[in-house]
C-alpha cells in the first residue's frame, strides 16, 4: 500500500479499512513491476480491482510528473461476455470518480480519466466518437478487439497500450475463443511501443501454467529455462466455505420428469425465494429458462420474475440487468449468460436445475450468491430425473474433494490462423496505402485502393514475420511451417466452386516471400471474424414501433405461423407476420404460450464430472456385492455429503440398474444395453463415463460405421 498514489492509497484505506485481499495483496507488487500476472482466487476475493487498481495508480503517477493521459488508451479490459463488460464499466467509473474527489481533497490535481465499452451491442456513434477521442480504460470482448485491431482508425489508437487485462480468462481458455485471442493479443503487442503488461484473472482454472503460458504466450522471452510461463502466478485457491445442498421434489424421481414433479421444483425454488432478497435460478438451456421463469412468474408475480440468456436483444438484457442490480428483482432465470464474475447486485441464493455437467460451472454458479469478501455462497440442486441425481451426488463430491475441470485449449486451429492472418494483411496493407478515412468525398474518391499499388520488396507483410507472429501465441508454438505455408497458399489461391474461385484475399509474392491484401480481404476480416459460430436465427421485432426483442432458432421460426403465441424474455408474444430473417410480434397480453427451442446449446459432461460419477458407481457396487445395501447409503453420505434421503434414492436407481445389467457401468466397464423400439429397430446405449470430449470422439467412430438398422446413443 506504501508505493501507491496518496490518493489512491487514501481512497482504498477508506473504501476497504480491512485491508487488501490476498489476491491483491500477493497480485499487486508483481503487476506494478510490470511482470505478466495471473491471478486465481475464488469469487468475491477482489481479482477485479487487483488487476485495474495499479493501472489506475500508474497513470495518476504519471499525471503527477507532467505527461499527458488524457486522451490516450493505456489500459484494455477484455471480457468473454458482454454483460460482464459493462459491468466493469459501471463499477469503474464509480472508483475513478472517487478517487478524483479524494485527489481534491487532499489538493492534488486529478487527470481526467475516462472509461468506454466497445462491443458488438456499441452503437455506431459511439464506436466513432471512440476513434475520435480515445478512453483511458477501453472494456472490450475478444471479438471486439479484434476488430478494433483490425480497423484503421482504432488501430492508431492501440499503440500506447501499457496493461491488457483479460478476466475469466478461463472461459475462453477451453476452445477456438481462446486460440483466437491469444493471435488478437500478439497482434496487438506488434502495435504496441513496448510489450503492455498482461494480467489474467480467473476463479476456476486447473492447469494452472496451461492458462498462464495462453495469457503470456510462448518464445524464448516468454519462458524460462525449463519451459516455464515467464508469469508471476499468484494462486490463493478455489475452495470458499459454500452451503450446498441436493433437494428432491415430494415424489420418487423418474426416467424423465413428470409435470407434477416440476411443478413441485418450481414451488421449493419459489420457498427458497421467499426466503431470500434475490435469486438466481440457473439452467442448462434458453428453453427451459424461459419456461422455469414463466412457471415461477405465476407463482410470485410477474414483476418479480424474469429470464436472461443470449437470444434477448441488448435493450432487455440491461433491462433485466439494471431491475437486478436495483433489487427489483426477487428471481431472475438464466443460462450460462450471468454464471461469470459479473457484479449483479445483492444475490444471496442461487438455485441449479439439472446437474450443469461441469464441476467448475457449479462453483461459478454459485458464486454468484455472496459475491463479497467474507460472504459465504449458498446454493440448492435439484436433479431432475434419477441418473440427474446420480450426477448430483458426484458434482458434490467432486467439489468437497476440492476438484476442478482440466481446461484443454485446442492447438494450432488452422481456421482462426487463416482469417487472422487475412486481418492482418488487411490492416497492414491499409495503413501502408494511407486508408486513414478521408474526411471528404473528393479524397476519398483519389484514394488509392488496398492492392492497387506494384508488389515488390517494399511492399506486403513478409511471410516469416508472420509466421514468427504466430508461433508466438502459445496455441501455435509448435506450428510447423509447412502448416503455415500451406494456409497461405489456401489463401491466395482460394477455392475452386461452381461459380469460381473463392476465398482468395492474399496476394503471394512468391519472390520476395511477402503477403499483402486483395480487394474485400479487408470486408471479410471485419465481417466473419471471431469463433463463435454463427446462427441461422431469426430476430423477433415487436410492432408497432420496430423494437428487437431478441431472437429465436430458424426451424422453430419456419414452422411458427400468424397467430401463434410464444415466450420470449418472460413475456407473451403473439406472431403477426414470419417473413426471411425476421418474425413481427405484438404483446399477447398473458395469453397462455408456447416456448421456443434453440438447437446445440445443451452441454456435455466434462471428464472429471464423469471420473466422480463412476468412483460414486464403483463405491456403491461393491457395496451391494456384498449384500449391504445400507453401507451403501453410509458411502454416498459420507462421500457427498448429501442427505440419507437422497443417498437412499441414489443408492436404490443403481441397485435397480444392478440388478438388470448384473453390474455398474464405471470408467474401467462399460456397459452396452441393448432395446427395441416400436418400429422394431434395434437400438444400443453404450454407458461410457468417460466425459462428453471423449464420447463424442467415439460415437463419431461409430456413426462411420454399417450399424444396419442399429442405432447407438452414448451416455
Amino acid at each position: 500500500m506504501s508505493l501507491l498514489h496518496p490518493a489512491v492509497r487514501a481512497w482504498f484505506e477508506a473504501r476497504f479499512p480491512e485491508g487488501p485481499t490476498p489476491a491483491q495483496a500477493e497480485g499487486w507488487p508483481h503487476i506494478a513491476a510490470r511482470e505478466s500476472t495471473l491471478i486465481a482466487a475464488p469469487t468475491g476475493s477482489g481479482k477485479t480491482l487487483a488487476g485495474f487498481l495499479t493501472a489506475i495508480d500508474e497513470l495518476y503517477r504519471a499525471a503527477a510528473r507532467g505527461e499527458s493521459v488524457e486522451g490516450v488508451t493505456q489500459v484494455v479490459y477484455v471480457s468473454p461476455l458482454k454483460a460482464l463488460a459493462v459491468d466493469v464499466h459501471q463499477n469503474l467509473k464509480v472508483p475513478l470518480r472517487e478517487i478524483a474527489e479524494v485527489a481534491a481533497s487532499l489538493g492534488m490535481a486529478a487527470p481526467a480519466l475516462r472509461v468506454e465499452v466497445r462491443t458488438g451491442d456499441t452503437p455506431p456513434s459511439a464506436r466513432a466518437a471512440m476513434a475520435r477521442r480515445p478512453p483511458n480504460f477501453l472494456v472490450t470482448t475478444p471479438e471486439s478487439l479484434y476488430l478494433l485491431v483490425t480497423a484503421a482508425r482504432s488501430r492508431a489508437t492501440l499503440g500506447e497500450v501499457r496493461t491488457v487485462i483479460v478476466d475469466e480468462i478461463h472461459a475462453v481458455a477451453r476452445d477456438k475463443r481462446g486460440a483466437h485471442l491469444a493471435l488478437t493479443l500478439e497482434r496487438l503487442e506488434a502495435l504496441c511501443a513496448q510489450p503492455p503488461v498482461r494480467v489474467g484473472l480467473s476463479a476456476t482454472q486447473r492447469p494452472i501454467e496451461t492458462i498462464a503460458r495462453l495469457l503470456v504466450g510462448a518464445g524464448p522471452d516468454r519462458e524460462d529455462a525449463s519451459g516455464r510461463p515467464r508469469c508471476a502466478i499468484v494462486d490463493t485457491g478455489h475452495r470458499r466455505a459454500l452451503d450446498i445442498a441436493v433437494e428432491l421434489p415430494e415424489e420418487e424421481l423418474g426416467a424423465v420428469t413428470s409435470r407434477e414433479q416440476l411443478d413441485d421444483i418450481v414451488g421449493r425454488i419459489a420457498t427458497q425465494v421467499a426466503a431470500h432478497r434475490t435469486t438466481l435460478v440457473f439452467v442448462n438451456t434458453r428453453r427451459m429458462s424461459e419456461r422455469i421463469a414463466h412457471l415461477l412468474a405465476a407463482r410470485l408475480g410477474d414483476d418479480a420474475v424474469m429470464a436472461h440468456h443470449g437470444s434477448l436483444s441488448r435493450e432487455r438484457r440491461s433491462l433485466v440487468e439494471s431491475r437486478l442490480r436495483a433489487g427489483e428483482l426477487r428471481a431472475l432465470v438464466a443460462t450460462a449468460s450471468l454464471e461469470l464474475g459479473i457484479d449483479i447486485g445483492p444475490v444471496d441464493m442461487v438455485c441449479q436445475i439439472a446437474s450443469p455437467r461441469s464441476l467448475a460451472t457449479f462453483l461459478q454458479r454459485v458464486g454468484r450468491s455472496g459475491h463479497h469478501r467474507g460472504a459465504t455462497p449458498k446454493g440448492r440442486l435439484f436433479p431432475m430425473t434419477r441418473d440427474d441425481l446420480v450426477e448430483c451426488c458426484a458434482l458434490l463430491a467432486g467439489v468437497r474433494a476440492g476438484r476442478l475441470d482440466a481446461i484443454e485449449p485446442p492447438v494450432a486451429p488452422l481456421d482462426i490462423l487463416a482469417q487472422q492472418l487475412v486481418a492482418e494483411c488487411a490492416a497492414r496493407s491499409q495503413a501502408e496505402v494511407g486508408l486513414t478515412e478521408p474526411a471528404s468525398r473528393p479524397e476519398r474518391q483519389r484514394a488509392p485502393r488496398a492492392g492497387a499499388y506494384a508488389a515488390g520488396a517494399d511492399h506486403g507483410v513478409a511471410e516469416d514475420d508472420l509466421y514468427q507472429l504466430v508461433r508466438r501465441a502459445a496455441p501455435f508454438a509448435g506450428l510447423a511451417r509447412e502448416e503455415f505455408d500451406e494456409v497461405v497458399e489456401l489463401l491466395s489461391t482460394g477455392v475452386a466452386t461452381g461459380r469460381g474461385t473463392a476465398g482468395g484475399y492474399l496476394h503471394r509474392d512468391r519472390v520476395h516471400r511477402r503477403l499483402r491484401a486483395r480487394r474485400g480481404a479487408r470486408l471479410a476480416a471485419l465481417t466473419s471474424g471471431g469463433a463463435i459460430p454463427e446462427s441461422g436465427d431469426y430476430r423477433v421485432v415487436a410492432e408497432p414501433d420496430d423494437t428487437v426483442v431478441g431472437s429465436v432458432n430458424e426451424d422453430w421460426a419456419i414452422e411458427s405461423m400468424a397467430g401463434d403465441v410464444f415466450l420470449l424474455g418472460s413475456t407473451s408474444w403473439r406472431i403477426t407476420r414470419v417473413s426471411a430473417g425476421t418474425v413481427r410480434v405484438v404483446d399477447a397480453q398473458g395469453l397462455p404460450p408456447s416456448v421456443p427451442f434453440w438447437l446445440g446449446e445443451a452441454p456435455g459432461r466434462t471428464r472429471e464430472l464423469s471420473e466422480e460419477v463412476s468412483a460414486l458407481r464403483a463405491g456403491v457396487d461393491e457395496a451391494l456385492s456384498r449384500g449391504d445395501p445400507e453401507a451403501a447409503v453410509a458411502g454416498v453420505v459420507a462421500r457427498c455429503g448429501v442427505s440419507e434421503e437422497v443417498a437412499a434414492q441414489a443408492v436404490a436407481y443403481l441397485a435397480a440398474g444392478r440388478a438388470a445389467l448384473g453390474l455398474l457401468p464405471t470408467r474401467e466397464r462399460i456397459v452396452l444395453e441393448r432395446c427395441f423400439d416400436s418400429s422394431g429397430g434395434t437400438q444400443i446405449v453404450v454407458h461410457a463415463p468417460f466425459g462428453a470430449r471423449l464420447n463424442r470422439g467415439l460415437g463419431l467412430a461409430v456413426s462411420l460405421r454399417d450399424l444396419g438398422d442399429t442405432h447407438a446413443a452414448w451416455s
